[in-house]
Parts: C-alpha cells; sequence; structure tokens
C-alpha cells in the first residue's frame, strides 16, 4: 500500500505547498504542527490538505520528519492565513511565519523543583542554614529559587541541607504563564454613561457572533475601564479574549490597571519576550491555558483556541501597520478575524480613524460614545499662538506666551509637558562658512545633529558618525550650525527659561530599555520631574495626575509631508498630546505654536468641534476617491542601480492591464528617493471600493517583466505610508 500524501505549507517567502510521504505508523490531518527536510535544514510547517503531486513522483518525496505533540492549528486560523495572503499579495509561508513564531525551544516544560521541610534540624547549624529553615517552618513547599532569594542565602546551602535530609526535594508542576484574572476581583465605579456603555459590550460578548463596535470616548473618559467588562465576560465564559496595544511602552501601565481590575497580569506577546516565554505563551494559547493575551500586532496571528473577543484599543494609530514583510494593516486584519471565528471586536480611540468614523456613520460599525471625563473633569481649553505675530526671539522656539504659561502652572505645582515630535537636537547641520550639510551616504537624507550622544544620525538607515572637527568641504573650523529644534534644543532652552526645574526628556532614541522607560513614565506620575519634553512617545495611553498644561511646539509639522492623510493624522496626534493635560484635577491647557491658525485642523482643535472636522475629511476624501470610498494600492520598486530600477518601474507601469475603472500613477521617484543604499520608485494604483484591487495586482504583477539583478519589488496594499 502506497504511502499517504500530505500538502505541508513551511514558514518561508513561497506561496505553495510542498508534499511529503506519511511515514508509516503516523496519521496526519489539515493543521497538524511537523517538522520536514527543506534542502539541507529541518523545519517547522503545517499540514495544509491531503497531498497533490502525481503518483509518479512518489518515490521522489521525501518523509514528514515528525509530529509535535502540540494542538493543531484550527481551520478557522489557516483560512485567516490564506485570507491575509491573498489580500496583502503575500506569500503564504511569510504569513504562516507571523503564526509559529513560537522560537525554537517548543518542547516538554522544564523541570522544577521545589523542597520543602521534612527532617530535624542539622548539627552544624549555621546562620545561613537558619535562615532557610526559618523560612520552611510553615510547612510550605517552595520553589528552590524562590527559596534561596527569600532566605538570601546561595543554592549550595539549600543543596546541602537537601543532602542531609533536613529538607526534601520534590518535583512541582510547570508555572502557568499568567494566572487566571477573576472577572469579579473589582467592582468599577461606572457613571451612568459608562454604566450603559459597558452593559452593551457585556451583553455582545456573551451573546457572541461577530460584530463590530467602535468605543469612542474623549480622552479621559474611561474607555479602557468600559471594554474591561467585555473582557470579564469573555473570563466568565471560560473563554480567550485579545487586546492589542500600538506599542510596547503603553503596556506597562496599561498591565497595572488591567491588574487592579483582575488582580492579576494577563499574558504578554511582543518582541522583548524571551525565547522561552515565547515559546510557552505560544502553547498555552494554543491550549487555552491563557485567558487574556495583551500583545502587539503580532499577537493577532497567535494560535487561540477558543477566542471570544479581540479589542484594538488606540485603533488609529499608525503602528498597527506593518511595513515589512506582509504589509498588513492590524485593525482591518482584527474585523477579518473576528468574522473568521465569529466573535466581537472592539475598536477604541478618542480620535477614531477617518476609515472607522465613516463604518460608524454609516452603520456598519456600532458606536459605544463617552463624551465626558470620568469625575467630571473638563477637557483642556486650548488656545494658539500665532507664529507670525507671537513668534519667540531669534534662535529660540517657545514662544514667550508659552514660557509664561508654563511658569504659571509650575508655580502652582503642576507640571507642563511641551511636545515635539522631532528626535535628536536638530535636523540639520550646515557649515555657515560654505554651506556644505551634512547627509547620509546610503539614503537621501540629512544627518540628524544627537548632542547627547555626540553623533549624527540617520534616522532611515542608522548609520551614525561623530561630528567632524572640521567642515569636509572648507575645513573651516567652529563653522557648524544647527538649523531647526529636537527636542534636545528644547531641553536646553527649557533649562535656560526655567532654571532649577526638573527636566526629563522621553524620546525612542533615548530609551535604553523597556524598562528604563517603563521607570522614567512612572516617575513623571509620581511627580518628580516638572517638565517634560517628549515626542510621540507622550502622546497616548498615559496618565499623568499632576500634568495640567501641554505645549506643541510645532503644531504644523506633520502638515506639508504630502500624505493625503497628513491632516487626520496631525489632528489625533495633537488631540491625544493636549489630552494629557487636566486628566485628574484642576483644569488642563493646551497651547498650538502655529504658522497657520486658520489650518481646519487648528480650527478643530481650538473650538473642540471633533466632528465638524471629520465631516470636512471625509466630504474631501469622498470627493477624491480616497479611502475609505476608494482604494489604493502602492508598488515601491527599488535597487541598487538607479538606471535599471527606473527602467524597470516603467516597464512594470506600460505591464499594467487595461481597467477603466483603474488609475495606474507613476512611476515616480519616492519622496525619500534612496533608503539604505537603494534607489526606490512608487507606482500608485486608485480603484473604486467595489473593484478586487488584490485580483489586478496579482493578474499585473504576473505580467509584468522579468527581475533581474537585485531589484525588488514591494506590494502596499492599503498603504499608510507615502515616503
Amino acid at each position: 500500500m502506497a504511502q499517504p500524501i500530505v500538502d505541508v505549507l513551511v514558514p518561508v517567502a513561497l506561496d505553495q505547498a510542498y508534499s511529503y510521504r506519511v511515514p508509516h505508523g503516523m496519521t496526519l490531518a489539515p493543521g497538524d504542527v511537523v517538522t520536514v527536510p527543506l534542502g539541507p535544514r529541518e523545519t517547522l510547517g503545517v499540514v495544509w490538505g491531503e497531498g497533490t503531486a502525481r503518483p509518479s513522483l512518489h518515490n521522489r518525496l521525501k518523509d514528514v520528519g515528525a509530529k509535535l505533540d502540540v494542538p493543531p492549528l484550527k481551520d478557522e486560523l489557516r483560512k485567516f492565513v490564506d485570507w491575509v495572503a491573498n489580500y496583502t499579495l503575500s506569500a503564504r509561508g511569510s504569513v504562516l511565519g507571523m503564526t509559529l513564531r513560537m522560537g525554537a525551544h517548543l518542547g516538554p516544560e522544564r523541570e522544577r523543583v521545589g523542597v520543602r521541610l521534612v527532617g530535624s534540624p542539622p548539627q552544624r547549624l549555621t546562620a545561613a542554614r537558619a535562615r532557610v529553615l526559618r523560612v520552611c517552618e510553615d510547612g510550605m513547599t517552595r520553589a528552590k529559587s524562590d527559596l534561596v532569594k527569600e532566605a538570601g542565602v546561595s543554592p549550595g546551602v539549600v543543596n546541602a541541607l537537601i543532602d542531609d535530609g533536613v529538607l526534601e526535594a520534590v518535583t512541582l508542576p510547570p508555572e502557568p504563564v499568567a494566572s487566571s484574572p477573576d472577572p469579579d476581583f473589582l467592582t468599577p465605579d461606572f457613571s451612568e454613561i459608562q454604566r450603559d456603555a459597558a452593559q452593551s459590550l457585556r451583553a455582545i460578548t456573551a451573546e457572541g457572533g461577530f460584530s463590530t463596535l467602535l468605543v469612542d470616548g474623549v480622552t479621559g473618559s474611561g474607555k479602557t475601564e468600559v471594554y474591561f467588562e467585555a473582557v470579564a465576560e469573555a473570563i466568565r465564559q471560560g473563554r480567550q479574549c485579545l487586546i492589542l496595544m500600538p506599542e510596547i511602552a503603553l503596556t506597562a501601565r496599561f498591565l497595572d490597571r488591567f491588574a487592579a481590575r483582575f488582580g492579576v497580569r494577563p499574558a504578554e506577546w511582543h518582541s522583548q519576550l524571551s525565547p522561552r516565554k515565547r515559546a510557552r505563551t505560544w502553547a498555552a494559547v494554543a491550549d487555552n491555558g491563557v485567558r487574556v493575551i495583551v500583545g502587539a500586532r503580532s499577537a493577532l496571528f497567535l494560535p487561540y483556541a477558543d477566542l471570544a473577543l479581540i479589542v484594538v484599543d488606540e485603533e488609529h494609530d499608525q503602528a498597527y501597520k506593518q511595513e515589512d514583510g506582509a504589509h498588513y494593516h492590524a485593525r482591518d486584519m482584527a474585523v477579518v478575524r473576528g468574522s473568521i471565528v465569529k466573535c466581537p471586536v472592539v475598536l477604541a480611540s478618542a480620535t477614531p480613524s477617518v476609515e472607522t468614523e465613516v463604518n460608524a456613520r454609516k452603520g456598519r460599525y456600532r458606536r459605544l460614545h463617552l463624551p465626558e471625563r470620568f469625575g467630571g473633569q473638563h477637557m483642556p481649553a486650548i488656545e494658539a499662538i500665532d507664529l507670525k505675530a507671537e513668534g519667540p526671539p531669534r534662535g529660540r522656539f517657545i514662544a514667550p506666551r508659552l514660557a509664561e504659561a508654563v511658569n504659571i502652572a509650575l508655580e502652582r505645582g503642576e507640571q507642563a509637558l511641551l511636545f515635539l515630535n522631532r528626535r535628536g537636537y536638530a535636523p540639520l547641520t550646515l557649515c555657515r562658512t560654505c554651506g556644505y550639510r551634512f547627509h547620509c551616504p546610503h539614503c537621501d537624507a540629512w544627518l540628524v545633529d544627537h548632542r547627547f550622544k555626540r553623533r549624527l544620525v540617520c534616522h532611515h538607515c542608522g548609520y551614525a558618525m561623530p561630528q567632524p572637527p572640521e567642515c569636509p568641504h572648507c575645513h573651516a573650523t567652529e563653522s557648524f550650525v544647527a538649523c531647526g529644534p529636537g527636542v534636545e534644543r528644547l531641553e536646553h532652552e527649557a533649562a535656560d527659561l526655567f532654571p532649577d526645574r526638573r527636566i526629563l526628556v522621553l524620546s525612542s532614541d533615548l530609551v535604553e530599555s523597556v524598562e528604563r522607560l517603563q521607570q522614567e513614565l512612572e516617575d513623571v506620575a509620581q511627580g518628580r520631574f516638572d517638565i517634560i519634553i517628549g515626542t510621540q512617545l507622550v502622546a497616548k495611553g498615559h496618565h499623568f495626575p499632576r500634568l495640567n498644561l501641554v505645549g506643541i511646539v510645532d503644531a504644523d509639522l506633520g502638515l506639508g509631508n504630502g500624505d493625503p492623510r497628513a491632516g487626520e493624522r496631525t489632528f489625533q496626534l495633537l488631540h491625544q498630546v493636549t489630552g494629557r493635560a487636566g486628566r485628574e484635577t484642576g483644569r488642563g491647557y493646551g497651547f498650538l505654536q502655529t504658522h497657520q491658525p486658520e489650518h481646519p485642523v487648528m480650527r478643530a482643535l481650538i473650538s473642540g468641534d471633533r466632528d465638524a472636522f471629520y465631516s470636512s475629511e471625509i466630504e474631501l476624501r469622498e470627493a477624491t476617491g480616497y479611502p475609505p470610498f476608494g482604494r489604493l494600492a502602492a508598488l515601491i520598486v527599488s535597487g541598487t542601480d538607479k538606471h535599471a530600477t527606473e527602467a524597470y518601474a516603467r516597464q512594470l507601469a506600460q505591464a499594467a492591464p487595461r481597467d477603466d475603472a483603474i488609475r495606474v500613477l507613476g512611476p515616480a521617484e519616492a519622496p525619500i528617493a534612496m533608503v539604505r543604499g537603494r534607489h526606490r520608485f512608487r507606482l500608485l494604483a486608485k480603484a473604486p471600493r467595489a473593484v478586487d484591487l488584490s485580483g489586478y495586482l496579482r493578474a499585473w504583477i504576473a505580467a509584468g517583466p522579468k527581475r533581474r539583478g537585485n531589484i525588488k519589488l514591494d506590494v502596499d496594499v492599503d498603504p499608510q505610508s507615502f515616503y
């Protein structure tokens, strides 16, 4: 009898599955995780279906290596992998790779050794041994490592007591990845509006089935506490819940809030996990061993055993877009996975994306509105500072009115935040003698001056160099001048304006570790700093009780970059930043330093008329056919040879299938024309919403010219970045 054949999908950048023979005595079904030979190495794979190889090829096939003792990937997850791959034009193997990110340590749990007191005291009783015995007097069994730490002794002391028969070593069950949350650990004190929203979420979660809800609340309205009630309902059902966060930096305080509500911390999933913790978490998710997972966008691809709820916090955040490998947007894919699993999806934001807002207005998503801050706090009063009329003195960047407002807040014992979304000291350094500008040798970008690190740095490829003692062009000395402000330069100015005040700079390039960032955020919350100077790192998700004033140093920074979402993103960012003010006590104030106070974004922020801004933005999008009223896809051609890259991009444009409904724009040199030594050209396909744009792109690429050399083609469906 011929050996059965199965098709196995492997986590490499290939779209097709490979056929393998099933060894005698092994039974495989779709979803089983296996090891298979792939070239000279063995790799993980997933059985995707019955084999499709021709009988004549069976003798040439290799055997499956082993079947792993883990739950098989459910049909719903395999459908999700296929859907994402098809929609984003990514190789199925690449998408599967995001599902199999359990590391190389998947296997039996390590044995945990515990000890307990069983014998009489030893003949030789040292001070260290006495401490161990005092700890063990309660008769409890402890992990050996915990006993060593609690008694303050070396492991050798404990081992010696075991050898003497005073302590007994026992095998302990594996430590759980996360303890089970208690849905009734704390009863929240809700306002009437919050209570109604919470009851709706509980009812929808209890009912099950697919639906999408928008928890739309102003900053400080208690959105997190409200959607926690949906999480509590999923826990009561004994089912699983996924909470997506846009950035790891946001998780620390969120985990504290979760623990305050449910008594324990949830399981985590992000890039900072150790390999062993990653493997144990993956296995626990697949075994239904954890109830709640809080993670970054990649957590969407975990093999949940019984998913009851998906929450996307800060759903508008750009960080949800994956820009490398498979170009997917976690918010949109969360809705897709919810529809496949048939579970509710909750989107939460104070500034929803235009796409989400349109879906809510059209009734596709149900809106739960929280219009007031918890505890009766008012939204901050926003004022514009017209830099054309009342700008700062030459060489300064903080306007006198903003400086005065900061000083008043500090005298009241409050904190102030100065926001500038630009890292480093200055974005450009030039020679005042000859005009030479320091630029990156690998990118079409200027080097940013980082005074704290004494380096000139490229923010695109990471290239760095010390500032030379003389100009490389004219050899003039002491001729360098910094142009424009970054947060480091702002710190120098703040130190001059507010001497003897405690100042903290929060910027991603200055964060040595997640733990260090968490400590600094905690220091701010405890009032150990008076002035915080930060980038978008401080824009969302943080609660600083004493922060009552926010000053936006350059409110126009994001408006002039040619991005069709520039207005939306600027509004969201500035609304989130100013929303940090006045969340607990006192009245909050926000100041926008701008050259265009008449701009619709500035007018909406000052008036607090968010709906008017969205209506204007939606009207513009609809008139131009931009998302969500149309669809976009970007094709980015890159290569080391500029002429060859441009020639290929032009050939690709000529190969585009004729379709009256679809416009193909370009090729055009990218706004940042070279990154990491590769020249970049962009094409853009624009189509009505009803068109199968993914299918069109697939046909286009199939008909396109063959790539030669190191030319690379990236496809980004629904692009969020246009650089």
